[in-house]
C-alpha cells in the first residue's frame, strides 16, 4: 500500500470570530517525497537570500518578497508529486446548527471529513498533519481520527495511520497549504487591499487555469476547490 502525507491548515474556524468565510487546506503528496520537497523549498528560500527558518505564510507575501512566493507557486505547480484542496465554507453568519441537530464542533468535523473525503483512497495509507492552532487541538485530532475510521469503513485502522499535530514554521509543506489556502481565502473574500498579494493570486489562477471563483470537478488532483454554501441560506426562514 502507497503512503501519503496530508499536511492540513484551517482560517476563521471558531464560531463567533466575525468572518463570512472559513477555509479548510490540505497539500499532499507521497510519503517518500515529502523529504526532497521541503528540500527544495528550502533551496528556494537561499535563492532568494532568505534563511532556512524564513516561515512561508501568506500574511507575509510583501512586495519585496514577490519574486520568492511566485518561485514557489511555480515550483508547486511544476511538481508532479504535489496537490492541493480547499473547501471554502461561505456565508458562515448563516448556518442554522440547531436546525441541523448539530453543535458547531460536529459541524467542524463534518467540514473536515468533507475536505480529506475526496483525498482518501481505500488502498492507501495516510499521515495526516495538522496545523496546532488553540488548546482543544488534542481532542479535534482524536475526534478526527474517529470521524475518518469510522466514515471509510476503516475498522482495522489501516488507512489512517496516524493524525499528528505539527507547528508550521518547521514543516515546509504545511507553509505551503497556508499560502495557497490563504490566497484562495483573500480572492473569496473579495480583497484588493496588497498588490503583491493580488499578483500571487493572479499567478496561482493562471498556473492552476481556474479564476477561483467555481468549484473545480471533484476529480481534479492538481488544484481542486469546492464552495460550500450553508443549505438554509436559500430558505424563506
Amino acid at each position: 500500500m502507497e503512503e501519503y502525507n496530508i499536511y492540513c491548515d484551517e482560517s476563521c474556524h471558531l464560531e463567533n470570530d466575525n468572518s463570512p468565510v472559513m477555509l479548510l487546506g490540505s497539500v499532499w503528496c507521497k510519503k517518500d517525497k515529502a523529504r526532497s520537497v521541503s528540500e527544495r523549498i528550502r533551496e528556494i528560500k537561499r535563492e532568494h537570500n532568505l534563511g532556512p527558518l524564513f516561515e512561508v505564510k501568506w500574511t507575509k507575501v510583501s512586495p519585496g518578497q514577490k519574486a520568492f512566493y511566485k518561485a514557489v507557486v511555480d515550483f508547486f505547480f511544476d511538481s508532479r508529486e504535489l496537490h492541493f484542496r480547499c473547501v471554502t465554507i461561505n456565508e458562515k453568519q448563516n448556518l442554522k446548527h440547531d436546525r441541523f441537530l448539530q453543535d458547531h464542533n460536529t459541524w467542524y468535523y463534518k467540514m473536515y471529513f468533507l475536505l480529506l473525503n475526496t483525498i482518501l483512497e481505500p488502498d492507501r495509507r495516510y499521515n495526516i498533519y495538522l496545523d496546532i492552532k488553540d488548546t482543544c487541538s488534542n481532542n479535534k485530532v482524536k475526534k478526527l481520527k474517529e470521524v475518518l475510521e469510522n466514515s471509510k469503513f476503516d475498522f482495522n485502522r489501516r488507512m489512517i495511520q496516524k493524525i499528528q499535530q505539527v507547528r508550521s514554521h518547521e514543516t515546509e509543506l504545511l507553509q505551503l497549504t497556508d499560502l495557497l489556502m490563504g490566497a484562495v481565502g483573500y480572492d473569496r473574500r473579495g480583497l484588493s487591499q496588497s498588490p503583491a498579494k493580488i499578483e500571487i493570486v493572479q499567478r496561482i489562477k493562471e498556473r492552476a487555469g481556474y479564476t477561483l471563483k467555481s468549484s473545480t470537478l471533484p476529480t481534479e488532483k492538481k488544484f481542486n476547490l469546492f464552495h460550500w454554501y450553508p443549505r438554509n441560506l436559500y430558505d424563506n426562514e
